[in-house]
């Protein structure tokens, strides 16, 4: 009896294994099948429930590649590390494992996991854990902000922006628990179709589009496409007031869905008054049943459609394509965006602003999860591939990274922290920006010029120019800065008021101004006289002299020039040591005034260069060898060629600067001629004037002089014109003689209309009437 009832437990139990074998059996089955239909959510929960009925490790490494799937990366890292402790694990699921920890932000434990497992760092090339170091070490100076007013308890990604600044994105909130008919498939925002919500498995309401305009009030987008389930991924082509998305079709029967397609694909149609969708048309490029065709953005510069998709043909996983259309939204074949960008893993979620192109993987390099990438984009092509670093990525989940038409950033993850499954944000600086302008004094642009920004630590700051030609800089907050500016051969700019101490806004714009140096601009002329066979300071010249001095005094960047000259009484070899002593007596005489040696050029010519015809031999009046008895004195601002002058104190504008040498020039005057009663011929006491006029207009390559001629009022109106005319023509010919080129000369003549002093009545002095008898100069730059 005994041996039968053995027996017979011996069978209940044998029973009860099969049972409990076969039940696990199925289970594992159930799950293999799930996680091929994608819906890792319900694989997850099969091959758990299997693990509690048999600890094996097939039932612990397909849970942990589930939560993977899922983006559960601390459940991942937990069923990994049960994984590995089998003997039936190999090195490709410890590098899962490795893997799965930094995802759950488990980097600095990896040297310790390492040393468990019996490895190094080097048995994982595919890790790159120094690379990993390297783009966390490396954080950029921004942080991510909440979008307020968006984001919920649910899943939340995806912007773009309307004309008018509406935002719109994707969203699952609503209802969690029992949706009534609706079945529980999500279209995940990693591009991955599930039966379940990731987070406690709930069912929740399918992915919609939303929107939200500037008052921050939120309103559904409806869409007339016929049995969808879920639509997100919006992207408008702002000037066509269209909008392309992202769809999971699935066909009514009998006033439920009760069948639907595998795969998702693109539509698009026009926005109507009410914000709505309308007219929706499927994308060429869809099919439902074999590939995915989702997250499109509409490049409207370029003309392009960038989209992800499995199609057969690609790097393996979801790659990037674009195609390009017309304006009748008639599209090119797709273009693969080859293995610079695209990997065996996925890409997706793809955007371009200005010479950058963004887009999310999981196969390039990165911090864990799904991380955020830019390229350079040049004329349609892509290089230069690289990870946009912290806090941009995470070790969860970050994509759908844009730039929207009003220059904001943003961004979706999962991260932790967030409200939600998935969340948005906006991208703030944690610094400043300078964007400086430089121009010529036309207005045109300067992009050749040397820059360099100093913080008040003293420590250097990076300034580039961007591809508007401006200089950009990013500025640390509550710091003043010094920014040099300067270009050979011209003023350089420096600017010490650059400050962000209790900045609010978000860029700090400035506008330089380059002037080129006027080198050797001649800016006062005048003449010093000597006795015959003297080289002494006459003093007649002291007052002259005192004037150069006090210039030279008052501006550092005028240097004077001293050009000495004999008459021909005497042979060429003394002249010429005669000219260099008058030329030496100038220096000598400015020295005293603190007037530095070098400051002053001598040139000496002896009788090389007479004013007249007195040569050699030739009969002169005294007073016109006196005329050759002479120093020129020229005060030429900016004279070394191979210096760069600084902007002369009291000029805030360079292009000021020739108002400003004008202003100097002034201060020597343009003499007025005088006349006797009737007569037209130069008095002796004018000549010198003249002759100053005549070195300042040789000089001064730039001037124009006008010359206008005037009588008194005895006389007819009829001959008064004549003489005043006859005035004006005798100063002109004057100077003409003296080398002024006739065209840069202009002469007038008024008669006695335009007297100083009104003697029509007859009751003048003598000395009244003198001042109307006169000849006026002016000059003027070209």
């Amino acid at each position: 009896m005994e041996k039968i009832i053995n027996t017979l437990i011996l069978a209940l139990l044998l029973s009860f294994l099969t049972t409990e074998t076969y039940g696990q059996a199925r289970l594992v089955r159930f799950g293999d099948k799930q996680y091929g239909l994608e819906n890792y959510a319900k694989a997850a929960k099969a091959y758990k429930d299997a693990y509690s009925r048999r600890a094996t490790y097939e039932n612990a490494s397909k849970l942990a590649k589930s939560y993977d799937k899922l983006g559960r990366y601390q459940d991942a890292y937990e069923w990994w590390g049960r994984a590995v402790s089998f003997d039936a694990s190999d090195k490709n699921d410890y590098s899962n494992y490795l893997y799965s920890a930094i995802k759950a932000g488990q980097l600095e434990s990896i040297d310790g996991l390492l040393a468990a497992g019996g490895y190094q760092e080097l048995d994982f090339p595919e890790l790159d854990l120094v690379g990993m170091r390297e783009l966390r070490e490396q954080t950029s100076r921004v942080k991510l902000v909440p979008l307020q007013g968006v984001n919920s308890p649910g899943s939340d990604f995806g912007v773009s922006n309307d004309k008018d600044g509406s935002i719109y994105f994707s969203s699952d909130r609503g209802q969690e628990g029992d949706v009534g008919s609706k079945p529980a498939i999500r279209l995940d925002a990693k591009n991955n179709i599930f039966s379940n919500e990731r987070s406690d498995f709930n069912e929740r309401d399918f992915y919609r589009i939303f929107k939200m305009d500037n008052s921050g009030e939120l309103s559904v987008v409806v869409t007339d496409l016929a049995g969808v389930l879920h639509f997100n991924d919006p992207s408008l082509a702002v000037d066509k007031e269209f909008i392309f998305y992202t769809a999971f079709v699935g066909k009514n029967k009998l006033g439920g869905i009760k069948d639907f397609s595998n795969h998702a694909g693109i539509y698009y149609g026009r926005i109507d008054t009410n914000g709505n969708i309308t007219g929706s048309k499927a994308f060429p490029y869809n099919d439902h049943q074999a590939y995915g065709v989702m997250n499109p953005f509409v490049d409207e510069e370029a003309g392009r459609i960038y989209f992800a998709s499995d199609m057969p043909g690609g790097e393996g996983g979801f790659d990037i394509y674009y195609v390009e259309f017309d304006e009748d939204f008639n599209f090119s074949a797709p273009i693969n965006l080859g293995p610079e960008v695209n990997t065996p893993e996925n890409e997706s979620h793809p955007s371009r602003n200005g010479g950058s192109f963004y887009f999310s993987s999981r196969g390039h390099m990165g911090l864990g999860g799904m991380d955020v990438f830019i390229a350079d984009y040049d004329n349609g092509s892509f290089s230069n591939i690289r990870n946009m670093g912290v806090p941009y990525n995470s070790e969860r989940d970050d994509f759908a990274f844009i730039v929207a038409g009003d220059g904001k950033r943003y961004i979706s993850s999962d991260r932790e922290g967030g409200m939600g499954l998935d969340d948005i944000y906006t991208i703030e600086d944690l610094y400043k920006i300078l964007l400086a302008k430089v121009s010529d004094c036309d207005g045109n642009l300067i992009t050749d010029y040397i820059s360099e920004l100093k913080a008040s630590d003293n420590s250097t700051v990076n300034a580039e120019l961007n591809a508007t030609g401006h200089l950009r800089a990013e500025l640390d907050p509550e710091m003043d800065f010094v920014l040099r500016v300067s270009k050979e051969g011209h003023f350089s700019v420096t600017d010490s008021s650059i400050s962000t101490k209790g900045f609010d806004g978000d860029t700090l714009r400035r506008e330089y101004k380059l002037a080129a140096i006027p080198y050797k601009t001649p800016v006062y002329v005048d003449i010093v006289y000597y006795d015959l066979d003297k080289s002494d300071i006459r003093n007649d010249a002291e007052p002259v002299l005192k004037k150069i001095a006090e210039l030279m005094a008052d501006y550092n960047f005028v240097d004077l020039v001293v050009s000495s000259h004999t008459d021909s009484r005497a042979s060429d070899a003394y002249n010429e040591a005669l000219s260099e002593r008058r030329a030496d007596a100038v220096r000598d005489y400015l020295e005293p005034y603190g007037i530095a040696r070098d400051r002053i050029t001598l040139e000496w010519h002896g009788e090389m260069k007479l004013v007249n015809n007195c040569g050699d031999g030739v009969p002169c009046a005294e007073t016109d060898h006196q005329l050759n008895r002479r120093s020129e004195l020229v005060l030429e601002a900016f004279s070394d060629l191979n210096k760069d002058y600084e902007l002369p104190e009291g000029i805030e504008d360079p292009c000021e600067l020739p108002a400003f040498l004008e202003s100097i020039a002034e201060t020597a005057g343009l003499p007025t001629v005088y006349f006797d009663f009737d007569k037209s011929n130069i008095r002796q006491v004018h000549r010198k004037e003249l002759e100053r006029v005549g070195v300042m207009m040789k000089r001064k390559g730039d001037l124009k002089l006008y010359i206008e001629g005037h009588t008194d009022q005895r006389g007819s109106d009829a001959y008064n014109m004549g003489l005043s005319e006859r005035r004006a023509q005798v100063v002109m010919d004057y100077l003409v003689k003296r080398g002024v080129a006739a065209d840069r000369m202009q002469h007038t003549w008024f008669g006695e209309s335009r007297p100083v002093n009104d003697c029509s009545t007859g009751d003048c002095s003598g000395a009244q009437h003198q001042e109307n008898r006169r000849t006026e100069l002016r000059v003027s730059g070209k």
